[in-house]
């Protein structure tokens, strides 16, 4: 069961075979239901909101009513799409997973999403059609991957890939505190323990030689997933960097506009700390000088507009929900 949310402690326990068995990946189905939880959520982020507006007039074939049910905009995703989604097989393979879901599994998993609420009609129709129910659910995300992610899914292939490039690297330079310390301001290392901030989470497990997988999502931005269940490694899905250069458009009139109230530098900034940038990052992408882009930084996050955290011996910046707010707001005129 991944929670996706806001903290009690999630502590996860490493020891060396663990830190050895570190991998990356990224997944098709991953990045559709990362979408999904947005759309379900109605606050598509300002980075993605290019991507909605040549989107959504594909999307009126697609069973929308009956994917919000079964991805809402909830602390949980349901095991057996994450299940399915973390599995190296293509969107293929993975749509099939879901097909072949356990009725009883689907049942259960659905239940503990929507605990606490009435779960919608579509939802309770899924399941009463058993086996067939999980069939007809795999045909509707393949409708939606056909409409939604598929037409972009070379470019978004592209920013994974480069952000799995860049966690090597920072794994093979700074070590693994330096690589899990830098994934979102949630994550922390200390010693042996990986520690993850989530509310309504309160869980200390030893990954005993199990491994850790870390998922890159482009619209992941700003959740943090978080899995273990028996059987397979832990897996982190945090969001990839780069996504801001993905759409392109919305993001640069807003920053166009932002730029008049807050100076074009500091608008510049915003634009560039969608996902965790440092100084000397933020410096060089903007061919400004580190001081500068560091005095930029301090009156952005004393006002509220990004945040920050140490990954090793590095301070990391990312913008905050406000900035979001601020961007959106731009972006509409």
């Amino acid at each position: 069961m991944g929670p996706i949310g806001r903290a009690v402690v999630i502590q996860l326990r490493m020891g060396v075979a663990d830190v050895a068995r570190t991998r990356f990946g990224y997944s098709p189905l991953g990045e559709v239901v990362q979408s999904l939880y947005q759309l379900s959520s109605r606050r598509v982020s300002p980075l993605h909101r290019p991507w909605w507006e040549a989107t959504r007039g594909g999307l009126r074939p697609v069973d929308m009513e009956l994917l919000a049910a079964v991805v809402p905009a909830r602390a949980y995703v349901a095991d057996f799409l994450f299940r399915a989604a973390s599995q190296g097989a293509g969107v293929d393979g993975q749509l099939r997973l879901v097909a072949e879901s356990d009725p009883a599994a689907v049942r259960h998993e659905l239940e503990a999403v929507w605990r606490g609420r009435p779960m919608p009609e579509p939802a309770r129709a899924l399941i009463g059609e058993g086996a067939a129910g999980a069939r007809r659910l795999a045909d509707v995300l393949w409708g939606y991957w056909s409409a939604a992610i598929e037409p972009h899914w070379r470019h978004l292939h592209a920013v994974l890939r480069d952000d799995v490039a860049y966690r090597a690297g920072q794994l093979t330079d700074g070590g693994v505190d330096a690589l899990l310390s830098g994934l979102h301001p949630e994550v922390s290392v200390r010693e042996a323990v990986l520690r993850i901030d989530k509310p309504r989470h309160s869980v200390d497990h030893d990954l005993a030689g199990d491994g850790l997988m870390l998922f890159p999502s482009v619209f992941g931005w700003p959740n943090l997933m978080v899995d273990k269940a028996p059987g397979r490694p832990a897996t982190l899905v945090y969001a990839a960097r780069g996504v801001g250069t993905l759409w392109g458009r919305g993001e640069r009139e807003a920053g166009e506009a932002l730029g008049a109230l807050l100076g074009q530098s500091r608008a510049a900034i915003l634009a560039h700390v969608a996902s965790p940038r440092s100084t000397t990052e933020i410096a060089g992408e903007l061919g400004q000088s580190p001081p500068s882009v560091s005095f930029h930084l301090s009156v952005l996050r004393r006002s509220g507009l990004v945040r920050s955290w140490r990954s090793g011996r590095r301070v990391l910046y990312q913008r905050t929900q406000l900035a979001e707010g601020l961007l959106s707001v731009a972006e509409r005129g």
